[in-house]
């Protein structure tokens, strides 16, 4: 534990050192090393310390980082460095003891103020460094969100894909350099924002609007937004089987035989601290779980060509474990034998084989065993009739 910290995460607006308080300028005054992107540089004066550009990528600054340690350090960040900025990834790789922080005013914050929307009921992504798929569980009409894109471009960029997606009415407003001397607002429509001429750096108020189809909140979303061949846990079923993988906060899923990935996509989409690994045997469908994790703003998804228990070596041991496909012996004695006591498992089995399978293991560990048996109205001459589905036998426990 270090005595004093040596380096200081410094949160800096677009009016540069007017913006400061004056504990953030003495500890500006006091560096030996000033570090960060070339912009932020530019917005503060010479003070006689050593200045060093952040490289891009960012993660490549932070061994040139480590190697300042001991002298008394300012890392420059933009407005609060701990909402999507670089103070938690700092935080994360130097010990509590090296480091401070003197935050500033948020993006956030100021584009709120600018627009009049209440934050608390305002949602906000940083999409600086993340796809804008992202958005996709989010978007429905009345929706108002404030976003952080990467430049000016990608404004052009965001109208294309709100147009895709079918919301086609919405309302930007375009804010550039907040809260400087170069701020610039205007409130645009899609055709408007496809003619680009936007400056860095630049954030979005949405307000959505148009005839795309918004996501249920709900488990157990609809068939067609995963594109698949036939191999898919239907709606009903996977809302009860995300019912029994009950997620909780910062868990992490192993979803053996991922199909679509449907499961496991839902699975993220309960919260965004959740992760995923599926295991697919199929090269194709791996590719296809792929495609519907990114289409559907789901990046967290890790995605394993192979067969498990083989495929499952080497990988971090799960909270919890899905099987929707590969049911075999082998597999519940691996998985008995290698995953840590209070793993929670839940097995769907469709065959008799695996039906029995299941029915033998509950028998050897317990748990709960339940049949899901359902129908479907469906045209039967001129009249309806049920359709029944083959039933699934699903097998709960905790290991």
């Amino acid at each position: 534990m270090h005595e004093a910290p040596w380096l200081s995460v410094l949160g800096l607006g677009e009016d540069g050192l007017d913006g400061l308080s004056p504990a953030s300028r003495q500890v500006l005054e006091r560096a030996e090393i000033i570090m960060g992107p070339p912009r932020h540089l530019s917005l503060i004066p010479d003070t006689g310390a050593q200045r060093v550009d952040w490289p891009v990528p960012f993660s490549d600054g932070l061994p040139i980082l480590t190697g300042f340690r001991g002298h008394p350090t300012v890392v420059l960040a933009s407005g609060d460095p701990f909402w999507f900025g670089a103070g938690s990834v700092i935080a994360r790789n130097f010990d509590a003891g090296e480091w401070t922080a003197h935050p500033g005013q948020s993006t956030f914050s100021l584009a709120a103020a600018r627009l009049g929307w209440p934050l608390e009921s305002t949602q906000t992504f940083g999409l600086h460094a993340a796809p804008l798929t992202r958005l996709r569980p989010h978007l429905s009409p009345g929706l108002r969100a404030i976003l952080l894109l990467r430049n000016g471009a990608a404004v052009a960029e965001l109208a294309t894909y709100l147009n895709e997606t079918g919301f086609a009415d919405t309302q930007l407003h375009v804010m550039e350099a907040l809260g400087g001397p170069r701020e610039r607002s205007r409130s645009v429509s899609l055709t408007e924002a496809l003619l680009g001429g936007f400056d860095h750096p630049v954030c979005v108020g949405l307000e959505v609007a148009g005839e795309g189809k918004a996501l249920p909140k709900a488990s157990g979303k609809p068939d067609d937004i995963f594109e698949n061949d036939g191999q898919i846990t239907k709606r009903p079923v996977r809302a009860l089987t995300l019912s029994a993988l009950a997620p909780k906060r910062g868990e992490h899923l192993w979803d053996i035989g991922g199909g679509t990935g449907s499961i496991s996509i839902e699975w993220l989409m309960c919260d965004p601290t959740l992760t995923a690994t599926t295991i697919e045997p199929r090269e194709d469908r791996a590719d296809r779980i792929r495609r519907n994790a990114d289409t559907l703003g789901q990046d967290r998804l890790q995605v394993v060509h192979g067969t498990a228990p083989t495929a499952l070596d080497g990988l971090g041991f799960p909270d919890v474990v899905f099987i929707g496909g590969g049911l075999s012996t082998e597999l519940l004695n691996w998985l008995h034998a290698a995953l840590p006591v209070g793993t929670r498992l839940v097995a769907n089995a469709v065959t008799l084989e695996s039906e029995a399978l299941l029915a033998q293991w509950h028998e050897k560990l317990g748990g709960e065993l339940l049949r899901i048996e359902l129908a479907q109205a469906s045209a039967l001459g001129p009249r309806r009739g049920w359709k029944s589905a083959y039933p699934v036998v699903q097998w709960s426990v905790i290991l």
